[in-house]
């Protein structure tokens, strides 16, 4: 497994210790992302950095306890709907998500901008949701589900400017490790964005072309979530944010308000 990603791994609750055959089954399903369709066990061995014997024994068993699927032509295998189930049974019993979605389709109808919710995982932010509502029509489409670059975007640096002092900097030590060329310039943004989040309750960035995106936190339940608005435009972040930096607080508030009273939209 790759130990660098395994450090920054959410801490574990109570004493303990953790059962290592759990530990590397998920590690086989995390495998799976968006373009990974079927994996064989050799790479599932390469991607998890497990011996191809681990690997075939808990392929084996994911496939009893039907998680994974065999594709018996290609001997590989796919990840089954059962792990679909799992996702939609997190979505519907995210109590920020129920309380969050009227007010983010409300902004992005009323605004015609996209507005998305995402958690972190590891290195990476994870969509929550995304409602796309944008003038222009963008080539990159965002679902529910898709992650994308933690040091790279608005959503990972907003969640870097309040994330815990060890883990931050356990995430930093990936990232340079990761981007070796320009980190000096990298390191530095994702530094502005973590004094514009202290000053201002947003970050900005563009990492995509003619993209612009805004991000701000928001900590409940124990946990950190971000919420971001984008848009395909030519204009600057700076004439990006002093539009549309006022609607994203007020989003951010609100739902904080909603989850403090216990606010469920019927």
């Amino acid at each position: 497994m790759d130990t660098a990603r395994n450090g920054i791994a959410e801490d574990k609750p109570g004493q303990s210790p953790a059962n290592r055959s759990l530990e590397r089954g998920i590690e086989l399903l995390r495998a799976f992302r968006q373009g990974s369709e079927l994996l064989g066990n050799g790479e599932l061995a390469e991607r998890t950095g497990l011996s191809k014997s681990t690997v075939s024994r808990l392929t084996q068993t994911l496939v009893g306890t039907g998680m994974l699927q065999l594709d018996t032509v290609r001997r590989a295998y796919r990840l089954a709907p059962a792990v679909l189930s799992l996702g939609h049974a997190m979505r519907s019993g995210s109590r920020v998500l129920a309380v969050a979605a009227p007010h983010m389709r409300a902004l992005a109808e009323g605004q015609r901008i996209n507005v998305g919710l995402a958690a972190p995982d590891r290195d990476e932010m994870v969509y929550l949701e995304s409602i796309r509502y944008a003038r222009r029509v963008a080539l990159r489409h965002v679902v529910s589900g898709q992650r994308v670059p933690m040091e790279l975007t608005s959503l990972g640096r907003a969640y870097l400017a309040v994330a815990p002092e060890p883990k931050r900097k356990a995430l930093m030590a990936v990232f340079r490790s990761r981007r070796p060329d320009g980190w000096g310039d990298l390191a530095r943004s994702i530094e502005g964005a973590r004094m514009d989040v202290a000053e201002k309750g947003y970050c900005s960035a563009s990492w995509q072309p003619e993209v612009v995106a805004l991000a701000a936190p928001l900590a409940v339940d124990g946990a950190t979530y971000v919420f971001n608005l984008s848009l395909s435009t030519a204009e600057s972040a700076g004439r990006v944010a002093k539009q549309f930096s006022p609607a994203l607080l007020d989003l951010v508030e609100a739902v904080r308000s909603d989850i403090a009273r216990g606010t469920l939209d019927p």
